[in-house]
């Protein structure tokens, strides 16, 4: 099966104020918070209030974010997390299906 190359993604999106709200409040929530330093076995983290939806790599877009992201990829002052599938359903977002949320790293 050939690949097939995506010359073309739009990757723009728009949040419904109150579906933001409360994907904020879940994603800054001190227990998820706490779990993801836990993972990176850091101190804590600020959420930037930053969100992407991933797209398909290509050359113009090897990271499989929008170009403009890629500067928090590269940092080791910022993380890039999936957003659980369960808070996008609490938060009512089906479209984008996905999304990635960046959070900055603080008291290193």
């Amino acid at each position: 099966m050939p690949l097939k190359i995506v010359q073309n993604f739009d990757s723009s999106f728009t949040l419904e104020v109150q579906a933001k709200e409360t994907l904020c409040q879940l994603l800054t929530s001190e227990n998820f918070l706490n779990q993801i330093a836990q993972q990176l076995q850091s101190g804590k983290l600020e959420f930037t209030e930053l969100f992407f939806q991933p797209i398909p790599y290509s050359l113009s877009t090897p990271k499989g974010m929008p170009a403009e992201f890629e500067q928090y990829h590269e940092s080791d002052d910022y993380v890039i997390i999936n957003v659980p599938p369960n808070f996008m359903f609490n938060a009512k977002i089906f479209k984008p299906s996905r999304l990635c949320a960046i959070y900055r790293k603080i008291g290193l």
